[in-house]
């Protein structure tokens, strides 16, 4: 889709801790990004959290991720 990030700790355990989460995945930006690179970052986010989201359609028989039975009380994106 042409955008890459990366996913772990980031050097913040402290923060994934107190947030209550295991890892995390950042998008770096720097002066030479155009508008359009992150217009197409947020789209393809966007696409990404609907897949994502979806998901849990399937596992659960269409429920969705809702925090009940176990699952990862529902996914919360921070921005």
């Amino acid at each position: 889709e042409g955008v890459a990030i990366r996913a772990g700790h980031h050097c913040c355990q402290p923060l994934h801790r107190a947030l209550g989460y295991s890892h995390s995945a950042r998008a770096s930006l720097y002066f030479y990004n155009t508008k359009e690179d992150v217009d197409r970052f947020v789209e393809v986010l966007e696409e990404t959290l609907r897949f994502f989201g979806s998901l849990g359609n399937i596992v659960d028989g269409g429920e969705g991720g809702n925090g009940k039975d176990g699952d990862d009380e529902g996914f919360v994106p921070i921005f």
